[in-house]
């Protein structure tokens, strides 16, 4: 069993993760993941009353432990992009499977059940604005998986190949990476009402993504390239900015995770919806049941 020292583990003086502020004991098998942390409150405006655990919020990481219908969930926001979710993945592993009191792996390993809930642009002109889309894949443009051992086990390296040549992907940018989000998990949380596809998590939300305001882009015509691109039968279904990071860690590390998202904006059809709060309130009412 590995240790790990403190520069390479910190842990606060009240004994929580460095960034996260919660304690081992705060943390419930089954976890929600949102953004927003202010949707951290309303994910837990549902919960059974009485049974929060914990509230605690160290900058934009706010998470609230309790039960809905006696299931205990954590509820933990990471902040916007892949680089916040690399700290809340890692965290949330270290307090579910290291010994805080004595900085050793623990021999019996704790697999979380990891949701997360977003928002998201449609990248193909059948989906309407509104729906329930969930990622069977995400199609990681951040790089941080590149940081770890066992990237290239675990990702689809033909999807991502084809994906490289056919949408003329620039050259000096992090090469994509391709993850599946846990099957099992998928059918719990899509069931028969949800739509399913592939997604694209960006390392940003404008050029990135092939947003133009006042900065011209690499690859002009790459949204356009993305929405014909086919793989087995496959294709990429949306953009969002935080999947890639939760499925590939959590592969990595031995849970359970996927990414559901409601469709915000419409890309093809150069239109989005603000008032999608609603939406979102549906949602998190059906993961509570489902997961």
């Amino acid at each position: 069993m590995k240790h790990f020292p403190a520069s390479q583990l910190i842990i606060n003086g009240d004994g929580s993760a460095f960034h996260l502020h919660i304690r081992p004991e705060h943390l419930a098998d089954k976890v929600i993941l949102v953004g927003d942390q202010d949707r951290v409150n309303m994910v837990a405006s549902f919960f059974d009353e009485g049974s929060i655990e914990c509230d605690i919020q160290s900058r934009e990481f706010h998470t609230i432990t309790g039960k809905y219908h006696g299931k205990r969930i954590s509820c933990v926001s990471t902040g916007i992009g892949t680089d916040n979710c690399d700290i809340v993945l890692n965290e949330l592993d270290a307090l579910a499977n290291i010994d805080f009191a004595t900085r050793m792996e623990k021999e019996d390993k704790r697999s979380l059940e990891i949701v997360r809930i977003g928002t998201c642009g449609a990248m193909q002109e059948d989906i309407p604005l509104g729906s329930f889309l969930v990622s069977q894949k995400s199609i990681g443009f951040d790089g941080v998986l590149a940081f770890y051992d066992g990237r290239d086990r675990i990702a689809d390296l033909g999807f991502e190949q084809a994906l490289v040549d056919f949408i003329h992907y620039p050259a000096k940018a992090a090469r994509p990476y391709v993850v599946a989000a846990n099957p099992a998990l998928v059918d719990k949380i899509a069931k028969d009402d949800m739509l399913r596809g592939c997604t694209i998590a960006a390392n940003g939300f404008y050029g990135p993504q092939g947003r133009v305001l006042r900065c011209d882009i690499a690859v002009p015509d790459i949204n356009e390239r993305i929405s014909a691109f086919r793989y087995e039968g496959q294709r990429i279904t949306n953009y969002e900015m935080e999947g890639s990071a939760i499925a590939g860690l959590s592969l990595l590390m031995g849970h359970k995770a996927m990414t559901v998202c409601c469709v915000i904006a419409q890309r093809k059809a150069e239109a989005a919806n603000t008032d999608y709060k609603p939406r979102i309130k549906q949602l998190v009412q059906t993961v509570l049941e489902r997961i």
